[in-house]
Formats: structure tokens, sequence, C-alpha cells
């Protein structure tokens, strides 16, 4: 990642001297501040540096990009994983104000789950469906903030599958909760921007007992996908101290359905079964 960062700011410096006026304002501001940078469009670029928007689009082409969003997602790739909460809440400050915040974060959660239908592999996620029903155990892990993904999928594959474990902090350590995983077992890890150091250590350790490994993540890129056979990128982009969850959301939504499609009867005895349960002891209103 560092190795990135110094090639595409290299580049920038190399081309500095032949770049135009314009262009050279928006090098030297991408080169002072490419953590905002990599946050604002086109058009808030130019109007921050005093130049046109054709100009910052050409500027990304002569540094061989196919346009401007490639540049800006190679800015935002090398620094998402090394923003604090703080500096996230600084940018937030900048773009997201009271007035606009709820236009804003609907547009930038459209904007990731469009994102996500071009770029998810549909085979990959047949794959993992078909792998789930050979599996011998499911572990699922997702820390911190991912929590919130790995207890919704483990809560309803619970419901349709009998082998389910949900790997999370408690009492044992993560590693005592994977004791005895072996070759025969898939380990779905969740993981997003700021990535938990625990759930990639998780997944290490679960390569070591050469068990299957899928990760639900932003990128390829993404540490989670180093040891992973399969991975489902969801994106994730967020100028805020909050993380966009709802394109992880709704491929596990989609994962989920997936499977029960194939447990229709299953699935229709368990919540029977819940449904007088539910009744009995007045769970719902």
């Amino acid at each position: 990642m560092e190795n990135n960062k110094q090639d595409l700011m290299r580049s920038i410096q190399i081309k500095l001297p032949r770049l135009s006026k314009g262009q050279k304002l928006i090098a030297e501001y991408i080169l002072n501040h490419y953590d905002k940078a990599a946050f604002m469009t086109a058009a808030k670029l130019g109007t921050s540096i005093g130049v046109s928007e054709s100009t910052v689009v050409r500027f990304a082409s002569e540094l061989g990009f196919s346009g401007y969003p490639k540049l800006q997602r190679s800015l935002q790739q090398l620094i998402r994983n090394k923003l604090t909460t703080v500096q996230r809440i600084e940018l937030s400050n900048d773009y997201i104000t009271q007035e606009n915040a709820l236009k804003n974060v609907l547009k930038a959660d459209i904007e990731n789950i469009k994102a996500t239908s071009e770029k998810i592999n549909y085979q990959t996620f047949e794959d993992i469906v078909n792998s789930l029903f050979k599996a011998r155990k499911i572990y699922i892990i997702g820390l911190r903030d991912s929590s919130a993904l790995s207890e919704f999928l483990a809560f309803y594959l619970n419901l349709i599958l009998d082998n389910v474990e949900l790997v999370a902090y408690g009492v044992s350590d993560i590693f005592e909760q994977m004791l005895n995983i072996n070759e025969q077992d898939i380990v779905i890890g969740i993981g997003f921007p700021r990535y938990a150091i625990r759930t990639i250590e998780a997944l290490t350790f679960a390569r070591s007992k050469h068990a299957t490994i899928v990760s639900i993540t932003d990128s390829l890129l993404s540490p989670l996908s180093v040891n992973a056979d399969y991975t489902l990128v969801a994106q994730s982009n967020m100028t805020s101290f909050v993380d966009s969850l709802v394109a992880p959301l709704s491929v596990i939504n989609a994962l989920i359905i997936a499977v029960g499609l194939r447990e229709k009867e299953k699935i229709s005895k368990t919540f029977s079964t819940l449904e007088d349960i539910w009744q009995d002891y007045k769970v719902y209103l």
C-alpha cells in the first residue's frame, strides 16, 4: 500500500514540470492535501483550486487514468486504511452539513449499491452458496464495525442451516472458538476499512488449518482477500466517521436468500415452529 502511494505521488512529481499552469495547481494540491482531494468530485476539486472541471479531468488523463473517478479511487485506496476517526470527522465536516446530511448519505449509499452491483462477481457468489452446503461447519467472523453484519448473517443462516457458529469477542478468545477448525470447514470473514487486525489474524489461522476462506470486503486488495478462496466485493465508501454498510448488508441479504431458496421446506417448518414460540411467549406486539 505504501509503495502504491509512493508510485502515484512520484508519478505526479515527475510529470509536474511539463504540466499546464492549471494542472500544476492540481498536482501541488494533491501532493499536499491528497487526503482531502480523494473525496472531492472533479468539480469540487476544481472550485477549491480555481480551475475548471475539464482541467481536472485532463490532469487525470495526463497521469494515465481513463477518467477522474479512476484517479479519485486510487487516492481513496491509499488513505482509507490510514484515516483515523478524527480525520474522518474533519473530512465529513467539509462535505456533509446538518442541512444536506440526509440527501448526501442517501446518495452515497445508492452509489455504493450501484458500484457493488457492477463490481461483484456473480459466479463467485454462486460458488460460495454451493460451498456452504458442503461444509462441515461454517464460522462467521466480523469484528468492531462489521460485528453488526456478522451477527445478522449468523442469525439468519443459523435458522436455515444447523452448522453455523458466530466467532466474536467474549469469555473465550477468538482462536479458542476456532480451535477445532479443519479443511472441511468454511470461514466467512467480514471487514471494511479500518480493517480489524483480529479478523485478519483469524483468517490467517483458518488458512493454516486448510479451511475454505470467504471474505466479504471492499476490494480485492483488502487484507481480508489475501487468504481468501472467494471474495465478494461490496463498496463501503463514506466520507464520515460512520462506515456505509448498506451495500455489504445487501450482499449478505442476497447470500441468506440464496441459501434459503434451497431449503424452502426446512425454512417453512422452522418459522412455523418459531411463530408458535413467539406467540406463546409474546415476543412480538
